[in-house]
């Protein structure tokens, strides 16, 4: 398989760490002197009931056996489990813990994409001639990290981004898994929907009403139909069921193009009705600030940080360049509700990118009389009136009555 691959295309691998909060952890208490490993107990960890951070953030193999999940709250997870042994996040020492292994993966390559604090994409094909397979380089650094840091990792091999990551979440711990394109029909097709990746909680219920449960029922429906329930989200996912996506790794961020925002939340928000009013006010800053830069946003992104620090994100072009706060909320809770997978959301964020000048003539289809999205005259003098006098009079000074708090009665 390895020699037909050599030349003709990209080999990409996922690095993500095992259950790396608790793992983490386990490996700093040892190191302190603690008799016992918590990746060998049923132990999780996470914030105590109080605290905003009460869920379980990472659980070992053995509180998994008890059914606790990811994101419950730690209070469900005692119940469960009695005698559960549970740690307090360091994020400080997480942090440094990543920082060392991404200094340690560079040691082979430059090209790594880093995603989350736990995990990053490597670009193996420029060093894949040191090495008799793939499986023999990622083998070596696999162990490296064992050896070295005390922690392991799992490692997914492919030739795009996508089927890495799907595949570095097959059996866990400690183990390389390939999802070549051939191995898709496999591998890959026989999985739930839900452990599609990008499958938010929302698209997999339209998804199910359409009777298809698994990867392989999506990779063979017809793609009109989903783009029909889905719109460009549901094309994306049609793509990802047959293994199509990017194989171009990131090594060095975009240098920052667009104009946006983020807000981390007092409080985890837990339903869609929560989020809306967040999306809301940082549609207007966002807004805002185009509007002061003289500028208008051809692409609008969303991201989200859960509860336990994992970050997502989704884009998606508009259909002609704006800065008005109503089409960036709108577009923003759309690809929220495309992506969401359910759990608990920490941070918000609203990104436009593809600037324009404002004043820059937008060429029009015969279709955008049916599908306006910019505001008729009416409301543009209005939006204009209210830019006015918050400018005058400070940011603020007059809101929409839809951005006012409720009080305790549901009346703003």
């Amino acid at each position: 398989m390895w020699k037909g691959y050599q030349s003709m295309a990209s080999i990409i691998f996922h690095i993500d760490v095992n259950s790396a909060y608790l793992s983490w952890t386990a490996v700093e208490q040892l190191k302190n002197g603690a008799k016992v490993d918590l990746r060998e107990i049923p132990a999780i960890i996470g914030g105590d009931q109080k605290s905003r951070h009460g869920v379980v953030l990472a659980k070992s193999p053995a509180a998994k056996r008890y059914g606790i999940r990811t994101g419950e709250p730690v209070a469900n997870a005692f119940r469960k489990c009695p005698n559960l042994v549970t740690a307090p996040p360091d994020h400080k020492m997480y942090r440094e813990k990543s920082r060392l292994m991404m200094d340690y993966l560079r040691t082979f390559t430059k090209e790594i994409e880093q995603v989350s604090v736990d995990e990053c994409y490597m670009d193996f094909t420029s060093i894949a001639g040191r090495y008799n397979s793939p499986i023999d380089g990622a083998l070596e650094i696999k162990d490296g990290i064992k050896e070295r840091f005390g922690f392991t990792v799992n490692i997914g091999i492919s030739t795009n981004k996508l089927l890495a990551k799907m595949a570095s979440d097959f059996e866990k711990p400690d183990r390389i898994h390939t999802l070549f394109p051939e191995e898709i029909q496999e591998k890959m097709w026989p999985l739930p929907i839900g452990e599609l990746y990008m499958a938010g909680r929302s698209s997999v219920e339209v998804l199910k009403k359409l009777e298809i449960n698994t990867i392989g029922d999506l990779a063979q429906a017809d793609l009109k139909l989903i783009t029909l329930h889905l719109k460009s989200h549901g094309k994306m996912l049609w793509e990802f069921a047959n293994g199509i996506g990017t194989d171009v790794v990131q090594s060095e961020p975009d240098e920052a193009k667009g104009i946006g925002n983020s807000t981390t939340l007092p409080e985890d928000a837990a339903t869609y009705e929560e989020v809306c009013p967040v999306f809301e006010r940082l549609a207007e800053s966002v807004g805002g600030r185009l509007k002061k830069a003289g500028k208008k946003a051809g692409m609008v992104s969303m991201e989200i940080r859960y509860h336990d620090f994992r970050n997502v994100s989704h884009q998606t072009q508009l259909e002609r360049p704006s800065n008005d706060p109503a089409v960036l909320y709108e577009t923003a809770c759309e690809l929220f509700r495309e992506i969401w997978s359910g759990e608990p959301v920490r941070l918000l964020g609203i990104r436009t990118s593809k600037l324009a000048d404002e004043a820059e003539p937008v060429q029009l289809s015969i279709f955008d009389i049916e599908l306006p999205k910019e505001p008729d005259e009416k409301h543009k003098k209005l939006n204009r009136a209210l830019d006015e006098l918050n400018s005058r009079y400070g940011k603020g000074a007059v809101i929409r009555a839809s951005m006012m708090k409720k009080d305790g009665n549901g009346k703003r």
